[in-house]
């Protein structure tokens, strides 16, 4: 079995569950630059929610919010607050995927279906896959218009002012002590994919706690899915933290590339996103492990952006603080110069700053 018996073309949109979608979708497009382009609610004639489509670079964020109480999405939210319900796959025959995909041991959660309007017609399907996330399969070759049939196009928007982020690099979803082989095993059963990296407790740890994580692919670098979980150690994890505060296994966080990372980041700090804050050590570490980088490193330190680099090249990333007053989803941004790593140099570095966070939290 290969990637290429359920060829999945890229990532099509990341669907959130969240308790205000208006709000949320403005703090996206103040905070982070993208833009709103597409609108479902009550005067498209959906009646039952609400939701706001952002979309820059490549990257499109749904936002969507119940607006009844006994709503299958309120639940959603009521028990794990805002968070990631559906990473959505771009494909060229949606029956098909999903047919394969049970075939071979996908659990269902929304046969095939065509919704159509004057922009043409879009064919999905879904599966689900750990906790209450689920993946849908999007055929959309035959539609023009903003989202799906029944979404509004908005031509202007007034807030946003894109800020280079151009593509989603990977989707890190946490699970439970024990699980991340299943899930692992069910990527490479269900969608193809291969194990990229693996990174054990070794690889992953500090004095106090530990995780560990394999990283899946489709094979050609357009998905990459790694899966955590936590370690034993002396104090709890950001994955036991994670699962807590989120009430169960979900999407952890999504890396963000950029083809800035120095202006991209600075941007987004001049309009109040946190960033986990690195000690001015790490810097005269990182200046002698990685060696010269195209940018200065009196930018990289003042913006505590992380650099790693590998035989194939280096990276920049840097980590937010979470998005919401539960700590669960936060991202990552990131910057390729060849490497296609993950900053294994950077985990010491980075897992002492989460654990910083933590310990604010009263959660270590």
């Amino acid at each position: 079995m290969t990637h290429r018996d359920l060829p999945l073309l890229g990532y099509d949109a990341i669907e959130y569950w969240v308790g205000n979608a208006k709000q949320a979708a403005h703090f996206y497009r103040s905070a982070f630059g993208f833009r709103l382009v597409g609108y479902a609610g009550p005067e498209t004639g959906v009646r039952d929610r609400a939701s706001y489509v952002l979309q820059q670079g490549a990257i499109r964020f749904v936002f969507t919010s119940a607006l009844r109480a006994d709503h299958e999405i309120a639940r959603h939210v009521t028990r794990h607050g805002d968070g990631i319900r559906d990473v959505a796959f771009r494909v060229a025959d949606a029956a098909d995927a999903f047919e394969l995909a049970v075939e071979r041991g996908a659990r269902p959660h929304a046969r095939p279906r065509v919704d159509e309007d004057d922009h043409g017609k879009v064919q999905r399907a879904a599966i689900r896959t750990y906790g209450d996330t689920i993946h849908t399969f999007v055929q959309r070759d035959d539609y023009s218009g903003v989202h799906l049939p029944g979404y509004r196009e908005v031509a202007h928007d007034p807030v946003a002012a894109e800020l280079g982020l151009a593509t989603i690099d990977h989707v890190v979803g946490n699970v439970a002590y024990g699980e991340m082989d299943t899930w692992a095993e069910f990527y490479q059963r269900i969608l193809g994919f291969s194990q990229l990296r693996h990174f054990g407790e070794d690889d992953i740890s500090t004095e106090y706690s530990a995780l560990m994580s394999k990283v899946l692919w489709d094979g050609d670098g357009r998905i990459k899915m790694p899966i955590n979980e936590p370690a034993e150690g002396r104090k709890r994890s950001q994955i036991e933290e994670y699962l807590d505060a989120y009430d169960g296994p979900g999407v952890q966080h999504l890396a963000l590339t950029t083809d800035d990372i120095v202006g991209t980041v600075r941007a987004m700090q001049r309009r109040g996103v946190g960033f986990l804050p690195v000690p001015d050590e790490y810097y005269l570490d990182a200046r002698q492990r990685v060696g010269d980088v195209g940018e200065s490193w009196d930018d990289l330190a003042a913006l505590g952006i992380l650099v790693d680099r590998d035989e194939e090249g280096y990276l920049l990333q840097i980590f937010t603080e979470p998005v919401q007053d539960r700590p669960t989803v936060f991202y990552e941004i990131i910057q390729r110069h060849g490497s296609r790593g993950f900053g294994a140099g950077n985990f010491k570095a980075l897992f002492e700053a989460i654990e910083r966070a933590q310990a604010r939290r009263g959660n270590l």
